[in-house]
């Protein structure tokens, strides 16, 4: 049984005194609206209407269900409104994921010029490098770097490639020398990115002959955040590896060098992952949207970025 149709067939004959005009008013015959009372009556054991050949009038049972109905009908209305609305406008909190570098270097700045076309939307960010599950701990959205996602059901949204770069600090390098090609890496101290995502002791180059491989077996330093990562190369702990967007402020004040520049590891994808498609709410629909069109001119930029700095020093 359909307690609240029912309801709602009450109601509507309740205010009208007519199981005719209630009918006209719901778009459905006189008999359905009359089974949905006599239904709701057997449910409930208890007589709501008096009914006669001329008119029909509420019991005192009725009276007070009544009211009880009207309540409970506006509060259903009111939440259909509101959920419809969010589906329509931009509004209330999104619980967002980021990994860290990602968010550090992009994300907080997208969510502040998001928030001047959506000023609705309020964010809560946590940033970790992880592929969260994002129905058991509430995230509507992640946003990860990695090669390839696993089958998680979930649907991604591709917003950008970019790729890393093998960095030094000046001081390493008049030291201990420059790598030419990826198998001089073991001859050095090679610092080691950890993450749950990407395998980053393996070190997948693209070069002019392609696709070479080395494997980082031990170091001696290795941690889980680029931003350390640069702050250990720039120390001259020894080489690393660390994304165009972390790398080029160092690069430009010439606290670290790039190592190998015809190299550059393995392109990775930058994704926003979200639980659903269907019925999306509005403001996942649109941050991701603003992400997708903003984020690939950013990691453009960064990379011409990078191409300008090295013809300066070739030059």
């Amino acid at each position: 049984m359909d307690t609240l149709q029912n309801m709602r067939a009450f109601s509507c004959v309740a205010q009208l005194g007519s199981f005719t005009a209630a009918a006209a008013q719901l778009d459905t015959t006189t008999a359905n609206v009359s089974r949905a009372v006599s239904n709701l009556e057997a449910h409930l054991q208890t007589r709501l209407l008096n009914r006669t050949t001329r008119r029909i009038a509420l019991t005192e049972a009725g009276k007070r269900y009544l009211m009880r109905c009207e309540q409970i009908l506006t509060y259903v209305e009111e939440a259909e409104a509101e959920a419809s609305d969010a589906h329509a406008r931009p509004a209330g909190q999104l619980k967002v994921h980021s990994m860290t570098g990602v968010g550090q270097h992009f994300v907080v700045d997208a969510i502040a010029r998001y928030r001047e076309s959506h000023p609705d939307v309020t964010f809560d960010l946590t940033m970790a490098n992880r592929v969260p599950d994002l129905l058991d701990e509430g995230y509507d959205v992640s946003i990860v770097l990695a090669s390839e996602l696993p089958d998680s059901g979930f649907v991604s949204q591709r917003l950008g490639i970019t790729y890393s770069i093998v960095c030094a600090s000046p001081e390493y390098v008049a030291k201990h020398g420059i790598a030419q090609k990826p198998v001089d890496l073991l001859k050095h101290a090679c610092l080691r990115m950890v993450s749950p995502v990407i395998p980053l002791e393996k070190w997948l180059f693209d070069g002019p002959e392609g696709q070479e491989l080395v494997n980082i077996t031990s170091a001696p330093f290795q941690v889980n955040s680029a931003d350390a990562m640069k702050t250990a190369i720039r120390s001259g702990m020894g080489v690393g590896v660390l994304p165009i967007y972390s790398a080029i402020d160092g690069l430009r004040d010439g606290s670290i060098v790039r190592v190998m520049p015809d190299y550059r590891l393995q392109e990775l994808n930058l994704y926003a992952i979200y639980p659903s498609r269907q019925y999306l709410d509005a403001k996942i629909k649109t941050w991701v949207e603003y992400l997708r069109n903003s984020l690939p001119e950013i990691l453009a930029a960064h990379e011409a970025d990078l191409k300008t700095h090295e013809l300066l020093i070739a030059n």
